[in-house]
């Protein structure tokens, strides 16, 4: 699930099927493929779920898998549906709300997001 802890330059070639499914609260899951600088995250969102508005020093890229999701960007506010991708600087306030289907979410970060690997997210999207 993670590179070397030796910092080695290694390749990975993974399966989401073989990736491990942490449950962050009720409706949603994560599962996570972490690099040396360089993380990816796969969401999975029960319809309707609300990731609260949130600011992080990470920059991040969204990209919509399945189905439909209004997201809050600053002020404005974007339905994004299956192939959107969106992009967050550093330190851009955003959140999301599911809309009527499941959703699936693959987020990379970079840095790598310490917090996602020191602790369980129960209150999602406070970071």
């Amino acid at each position: 699930m993670s590179a070397s802890g030796d910092h080695r330059l290694e390749s990975q070639h993974l399966d989401w099927s073989r990736v491990p499914v942490e449950t962050l609260g009720e409706g949603i899951s994560r599962q996570m493929i972490v690099g040396e600088r360089l993380m990816v995250c796969r969401l999975r969102f029960a319809p309707h779920i609300i990731a609260p508005a949130h600011t992080h020093p990470h920059e991040q890229m969204t990209i919509v898998e399945r189905g439909r999701v209004r997201f809050t960007i600053g002020d404005e506010e974007r339905v994004a549906s299956a192939g959107d991708v969106l992009h967050f600087p550093s330190g851009c306030r955003h959140g999301a709300v599911m809309l009527e289907e499941e959703v699936i979410l693959i987020d990379i970060f970079t840095p790598v997001r310490e917090d996602f690997l020191n602790r369980s997210l129960r209150d999602w999207g406070a970071a």
